[in-house]
């Protein structure tokens, strides 16, 4: 049974708004961009970025895996993205580098997880998430398979405080996912030695690239002109070409390297000026 509380509230495929009430799309904001190689490749492919696509896609996310609601399913194996933080998280805990990831939940908001599955059910199929309400069955799930949520409550996203939560608990090679660069700098003066990757970089200022690039390992480049220009040319390492992460720290690169070895697939290296951009870029980068 939902109540007056439950509403999720979402900026993604283009930073359109979405804002999600008792199971129900109930607002569908305009995207500040038009099209996304990402979004096209999405199970629900979003060719041009319109409100009704992104409702379509959404539609789609509820009645498949039960985003924002009780039915939620929060695990999930196979990639998504090659190098996207839920993927380069797991390959961390599977490959013993971090012991633990504080990432963000519909229906749990700020979260403490140890398994790859539960990183990859949680956030390959969730980014972007800017506000959420507590769903019970979403937080059993979560905690069933050994994660811990920050505020049961209230479901509020804290990055920082899921940080000092972890270090309560025992942990000590955590990996964060951060939205802004103050977040980035907070977590960086608390634990040092964090793995800080930044994401939903799209439409962000001058000055918040500036500061993810001085305090963030790893940073997606979403549709970000600014990432590119600032945090592409200092960066030691791109992976990927069409939604580049820019690796901005020795343990940044290394990770994605030891993913690389980890996997059988084929993989294409080349020295380069970074950034490098390839032929398909999100449109107009922002």
């Amino acid at each position: 049974m939902y109540d007056h509380h439950d509403e999720h509230v979402i900026e993604a495929i283009g930073k359109s708004r979405i804002v999600i009430r008792n199971g129900e799309i109930i607002e569908v904001g305009n995207a500040i961009i038009t099209k996304c190689p990402l979004a096209e490749r999405f199970a629900k492919p979003v060719h041009l970025i319109t409100p009704d696509a992104v409702r379509e896609n959404f539609s789609n996310r509820i009645s498949v895996f039960g985003m924002c609601t009780n039915a939620r399913e929060v695990l999930g194996s196979g990639e998504f993205v090659g190098f996207g933080a839920s993927e380069l998280i797991s390959a961390g805990l599977k490959l013993g580098i971090i012991d633990c990831a504080i990432i963000a939940s519909d229906g749990a908001g700020t979260v403490i997880v140890r398994s790859p599955g539960l990183v990859q059910g949680i956030g390959g199929r969730m980014s972007g998430l800017v506000k959420t309400s507590p769903l019970p069955g979403v937080m059993k799930k979560i905690e069933d398979e050994g994660g811990i949520v920050l505020d049961p409550e209230n479901a509020r996203i804290d990055q920082p405080a899921g940080v000092v939560l972890a270090f309560a608990e025992g942990y000590h090679h955590l990996a964060v996912t951060v939205a802004t660069a103050a977040d980035a700098a907070q977590i960086r003066a608390i634990c040092p030695g964090a793995l800080i990757i930044a994401v939903h970089t799209t439409g962000i200022t001058r000055e918040e690239a500036e500061g993810f690039a001085a305090t963030a390992d790893l940073i997606t480049a979403c549709a970000s002109k600014w990432v590119r220009e600032i945090a592409g040319k200092k960066a030691l390492l791109q992976a990927g070409t069409a939604i580049p992460v820019f690796a901005m720290t020795k343990r940044g690169k290394d990770l994605i390297l030891d993913k690389l070895k980890a996997t059988d697939e084929q993989v294409f290296l080349k020295g380069a000026r970074l950034p490098f951009a390839g032929d398909s870029q999100p449109s107009p980068l922002i």
